[in-house]
């Protein structure tokens, strides 16, 4: 999603959805197969099936990296980088690999190890003195194998500010935690002495040859990175990230993972014991959650489980590794099989990425992989796609219609999470009243939930309805009290409109680059209207003469004036994190 839109059910910075542009292809060409092949090799059938595949996702560009017989055999660019543009994605194209960076820091962590330098079953604490979550002495029970494996007991992420908890007892459960991984960061760069990207320069990227990766933003990639695009396929920026993240902030190409994935089936680099170990099953996963903490527990999958920074699956006699990334606006996902040494690599910049991948990995290794059922992300081909395509088509009408004859039986009834989905995709193309529509169906039917309130009173700010959205925020807020989102927004909404002299308004308009990209602020009907890179923008609230919201959404905008009055820097608050830029004109 945009910037400044935020699904209620997933909090992400930026999203993505490519509608109406053919893909067109770039790169590398697979060999010519021979013409007595019947059946076509994977690099052939992918060149052929990729087109028209992300274009009926909706996704605007994807690379890939086929891996055979430990080395990189074939990578390709589809589609575009840029939707307005059209630039084509090429195999040098940098992509984000969201939270493929976990096993690269997992393998930068166990070379560690067989230094000597880290012990992977010692109390982090030990490297790292300051108490990382005060008052808890299961603090201590958290290891290095317990952070690659997901067993911490840690959340995914903190909410905002909130001090860092720990909810289940380390070492028990899987529940898939990027807190983990951050924890040992620092653990491990208080140990070394070395900032992250360094370690892992050093550590992984060199070594392998990986060079064009990078866990920090380099200039370089200004021509080379795509950009994202949100859920109604506009451009949406790209993230530049200061500071390195183990968990999510490697920035990559195809060809570059397919070689660090080689790597890995070859088990070079590490000793063979630190290698088995590796890809050895560590914990299995639960069915029914990837983020267990505070969830009652559910029964172990006998098909997936999870090694040391790599997830592991049974695969029709084989064993696959695998790892799926999702930065929101940029997803990917990695899979190779243990014994005939095959892999794939794909990287995409669409929010729709991951409902394309079962059908491109399927085509790569010949086989379904259960990750994808696990991970529950929704078909390129699924109801709510098609029931989209009708109400963008339709309008209300067609979301009425739809509605009518679910409650008669003469049609599929959705499911909370899918009608959010359809609700969220209509906000993000603008299609407001749809949106309101659609959601309203959520609040009939399961008035109890908490997450169906907060995405109500979303859209009914976005609709300018201010009453009715501060209502379902207030409601949100009675069933889930630690919700700090709505909260906010309902402060917001309740808090009279500030009035702000047309002349301070007119010292604040200008470009400010961000860490994010460039904030373009103006005058619109005597108001102020922000947008970040192409994105459709927003008008801003104001809470006092400096500090502005994002009308019907989270982030919050703070001028700082210089000596003559007029804005020297811009500060964006979102989703916890703080960015902060200059003005360019």
């Amino acid at each position: 999603m945009p910037l400044f839109r935020f699904a209620a059910a997933a909090p992400v910075l930026l999203g993505a959805m490519l509608s109406g542009c053919a893909p067109r292809l770039a790169g590398t060409a697979a060999a010519p197969a021979s013409p007595s092949t019947v059946t076509p090799s994977p690099a052939a059938a992918l060149e052929a099936a990729l087109p028209s595949l992300l274009e009926e996702g909706e996704v605007p560009g994807a690379a890939l990296a086929l891996v055979e017989d430990g080395r990189v055999a074939w990578t390709r660019g589809f589609g575009v980088k840029h939707a307005a543009t059209g630039e084509p994605v090429t195999p040098g194209t940098v992509f984000e690999a969201a939270s493929l960076s976990k096993p690269v820091f997992a393998y930068a962590v166990l070379k560690l190890v067989d230094q000597g330098r880290l012990d992977l079953d010692a109390p982090l604490s030990r490297y790292l003195p300051e108490p990382y979550v005060a008052g808890d002495e299961r603090l201590h029970r958290i290891t290095a194998r317990t952070v690659l494996s997901h067993t911490t007991g840690l959340p995914n992420w903190r909410r905002g500010n909130q001090p860092l908890r720990i909810g289940m007892e380390p070492g028990a459960r899987f529940s898939y935690s990027g807190e983990g991984y951050v924890y040992l960061q620092k653990a491990v760069e208080h140990l070394t002495g070395e900032p992250l990207d360094a370690l892992v320069r050093r550590l992984v990227l060199e070594p392998l040859g990986m060079t064009s990766s990078s866990f920090v933003w380099q200039e370089r990639y200004d021509t080379l990175k795509a950009h994202a695009h949100d859920a109604s396929g506009r451009v949406a920026g790209r993230n530049r990230a200061v500071l390195a993240n183990a968990a999510s902030s490697l920035e990559t190409t195809a060809g570059d993972y397919g070689r660090f994935l080689a790597a890995v089936l070859r088990g070079e680099g590490l000793r063979l014991e630190t290698a088995r170990e590796m890809l050895r099953p560590q914990v299995a996963v639960e069915e029914a959650c990837t983020q267990c903490v505070g969830q009652p527990e559910g029964a172990r999958s006998e098909a997936i489980s999870w090694g040391l920074g790599w997830g592991l699956q049974r695969v029709e006699g084989d064993t696959a590794l695998w790892h799926w990334g999702d930065n929101g606006n940029m997803q990917a996902y990695v899979a190779a099989l243990r014994g005939s040494g095959r892999g794939v690599v794909l990287l995409t910049n669409g929010a729709n990425g991951l409902s394309v991948a079962p059908e491109i990995v399927r085509i790569a290794l010949g086989a379904d992989q259960p990750s994808f059922a696990w991970l529950g992300y929704e078909r390129y081909d699924a109801r709510v796609r098609r029931l989209l395509r009708e109400v963008l088509a339709g309008g209300v009408a067609a979301a009425s219609g739809y509605r009518a004859r679910w409650q008669a039986g003469d049609a599929d009834p959705l499911t909370e999470a899918e009608v959010n989905r359809l609700g969220y995709a209509l906000l993000g193309r603008g299609r407001v009243p749809e949106a309101v529509e659609v959601l309203r169906w959520n609040v009939e039917d399961h008035p109890g939930s908490a997450n169906v309130h907060d995405s109500m009173g979303e859209a009914y700010a976005r609709a300018g309805d201010r009453q009715r959205a501060a209502r379902h925020y207030r409601r949100a807020l009675e069933l889930d009290p630690q919700n700090a989102g709505a909260a906010e927004m309902l402060r917001r909404l309740e808090a009279p409109v500030v009035a702000v002299a047309a002349e301070v308004l007119a010292a604040y308009t200008g470009e400010y680059e961000l860490p994010l990209g460039r904030l373009t602020v103006a005058l619109r009907e005597g108001r102020l209207f922000a947008r970040l890179d192409e994105e459709p923008g927003v008008y801003l609230v104001p809470v006092s003469e400096t500090r502005f919201w994002a009308e019907g959404a989270r982030p919050e905008i703070e001028f700082v004036r210089g000596g003559d009055g007029r804005a020297a820097e811009v500060v964006l608050r979102v989703a916890g994190q703080e960015f902060r830029g200059r003005r360019e004109r």
